[in-house]
């Protein structure tokens, strides 16, 4: 089994994400910058690497510099296959496919090969329209359904079925 790397930038679901892996047994890895408290995620009994891990379960994080994409850059580095990656971001969860990683949204998405290019295609454009002066739709207000959908999503992916 790998491991789980959070995305930690406004993730609304790293609580969620670290009780999934608990109940997993996997290794969880949260990332972000350096503007971030990411410590705030891991309760002090939590084993801090897999050496001392109870059960296969062990929280540390990955503080990147400040920047655009830093953090994202870093998860990617690190990646090995096997891995899951919880993400917002199209970008790094394409990149994560092409490493041979799996990525889920924030919302359950679990991004695909199969689609992927698709959805870079959509943010670029979407992107165009923003940069032209126009608006483009925003995202739903995050739902507890949202949220239901990621647990049961992440623990398919993690093997708890």
């Amino acid at each position: 089994m790998g491991r789980l790397f959070i995305d930690a930038d406004a993730c609304p679901v790293t609580k969620e994400a670290l009780g999934v892996a608990r109940r997993a047994g996997v290794g969880v890895i949260i990332a972000g910058n350096t503007t971030q408290n990411l410590e705030r995620h891991v309760r002090a009994g939590d084993p801090r690497d897999e050496a001392s891990a109870k059960h296969g379960f062990w929280v540390d994080t990955l503080v990147a510099s400040t920047g655009a994409d830093s953090a994202d850059f870093a998860i990617v580095e690190r990646l090995e296959p096997g891995d899951v990656v919880v993400t917002q971001d199209i970008g790094l969860a394409a990149m994560v496919l092409g490493r041979g990683a799996r990525a889920i949204g924030v919302r359950g998405r679990v991004y695909s090969t199969a689609t992927i290019d698709s959805d870079l295609f959509i943010r670029a454009e979407e992107k165009k329209v923003r940069r032209a002066g126009g608006r483009t739709k925003g995202p739903a207000a995050f739902t507890d359904r949202d949220c239901k959908r990621f647990v049961e999503n992440l623990e398919g992916l993690l093997g708890i079925w």
